[in-house]
């Protein structure tokens, strides 16, 4: 049979919504998205058949495939996954996940009407940027408190602001690019300051600022934490103390981006030191920002602290609207603070929980996994590694960890059939093998993780 003779055999899409298969999608998702996904399968099957494929073409046969299509259509693309990469902050995967005080506010505020704008005791209109200020200010000592949509968008804020056509000093070594292309010079060109590099990649001095100071022109001295990179060897920075010491002679501000928003001490768990807010606040910087979703562990965030004129200043500016965040942020990133407040961040917040792990624990746990797995016939084995710590932070930092080793002849091809499972299993792939890392599972997880996976992997 030629392929014109089996395309005049395709079937109408009135005849397939004839079909009691899909009628019953009709009725379940609605006539329009079933009739474009019919379409959408004729195509590919006209396409098929002129590439040489033969197969039943009656209506019967061809309504699981439309169904099944219709179902991957209807699918939200933004979707829960099971991170087993190991990467705790993994910026592909959303960075931070959300703690339950905090998932539990997003609720409260978001069903119904709330405070965002109005003064309960005035009974008029209040302001958003009252939330979440003073517990910002509180845990880091400063004097006020702001909350933007990122940090990036926190940093266009201090500069435009406060060094709109003006110099904003800062060290070659901080011209960084963050995630996603974006660079700190591209973002302080849009905040309509000048940017003044000055000293080398790998030495600057306090001196070199004060060189590059033109009085009446420079507004601010910038310091940029390297968050996902680490210069190494023959290299020197001024300390942030410096640096306020400089400005404060000739009468500059001096701003601080930490990027990753770390309130506790990493180096109890075993890390490198982490910059936090509250050392900057106390070195005597004037405005200091940093993300929300980071080592903070809460929402996406930009977070500004510092002295009360400056911030004061931030909020009148016109740009302040449109970088401004919603009541579900606030509420989330309130309960998150809030943890820090109580001294339960480590207890609480999931990153925390993720970092302190005791490598037993979670070889106890990947055990666990590969017993099941096992009696299901998979191959497997637990093996030694490193967890990451990810998402702009503590770059080249790791934690040791036990991970299950799921010997492959294909990897790439396992790994894509447990991106195909309900949630997706995200893995990772070394030396010819994927790894799962119990680091990024959570507890309750694991049952839904042993199930998907196994089936995953005996199909």
């Amino acid at each position: 049979m030629s392929n014109t003779e089996r395309l005049r055999q395709i079937p109408s899409v009135d005849r397939l919504l004839q079909t009691p298969m899909l009628q019953e999608a009709v009725l379940a998702f609605g006539r329009t998205p079933v009739v474009a996904t019919i379409r959408e399968t004729l195509d590919t099957i006209r396409a098929e058949i002129l590439a040489g494929a033969a197969f039943d073409l009656s209506p019967a046969a061809l309504a699981p495939r439309i169904i099944e299509r219709l179902h991957e259509r209807l699918l939200p693309s933004l979707r829960p996954v099971l991170n087993a990469t190991g990467v705790i902050i993994h910026t592909n995967l959303g960075r931070a996940p959300l703690s339950h005080a905090a998932l539990e506010a997003i609720r409260a505020i978001g069903e119904g009407y709330s405070t965002l704008e109005y003064d309960l005791a005035a009974g008029k209109r209040g302001s958003r940027y009252t939330h979440v200020g003073d517990l910002l200010a509180e845990l880091t000592g400063a004097e006020a408190g702001l909350v933007a949509n990122n940090n990036a968008a926190a940093l266009v804020l201090i500069l435009a602001t406060h060094a709109a056509g003006r110099d904003v000093l800062i060290s070659r070594a901080h011209l960084v690019e963050i995630g996603g292309g974006f660079r700190i010079p591209d973002i302080m060109t849009q905040s309509g300051a000048s940017l003044r590099e000055v000293g080398t990649t790998n030495r600057t001095y306090a001196r070199d600022y004060e060189a590059a100071i033109t009085p009446e022109q420079t507004a601010m001295i910038l310091r940029v934490h390297t968050s996902n990179f680490r210069i190494e060897g023959f290299v020197h920075q001024p300390t942030l103390k410096e640096l306020v010491a400089l400005a404060r002679r000739y009468g500059l501000l001096v701003g601080d981006d930490l990027g990753s928003g770390a309130l506790l001490d990493t180096t109890t768990f075993g890390l490198a030191p982490e910059p936090r807010p509250q050392e900057s606040i106390a070195d005597g910087a004037d405005v200091v920002c940093f993300s929300g979703d980071k080592l903070l562990g809460g929402p996406q965030a930009g977070c500004i602290v510092g002295r009360r004129d400056v911030i004061e200043a931030i909020k009148r500016h016109p740009l302040m609207r449109a970088f401004r965040v919603d009541k579900t942020t606030l509420a989330a990133l309130d309960a998150t603070l809030r943890a820090y407040q109580r001294g339960t961040a480590v207890d609480e917040l999931p990153i925390w929980q993720m970092i302190a792990t005791p490598p037993e624990t979670l070889r106890q746990r990947a055990e666990a996994w590969v017993g099941a797995w096992r009696r299901q016939g998979i191959r497997a084995d637990v093996v030694e590694s490193r967890s990451a710590i990810g998402g702009g932070s503590l770059p080249g930092q790791t934690l040791p960890t036990w991970v299950v080793r799921l010997p492959s002849s294909h990897p790439q091809q396992d790994a894509a059939r447990l991106r195909q499972t309900t949630p997706p299993v995200i893995a990772r792939i070394e030396d010819g093998c994927l790894l799962l890392d119990p680091r990024t599972i959570r507890p309750e997880e694991d049952a839904l993780l042993v199930r998907v996976v196994g089936d995953a992997l005996c199909r």
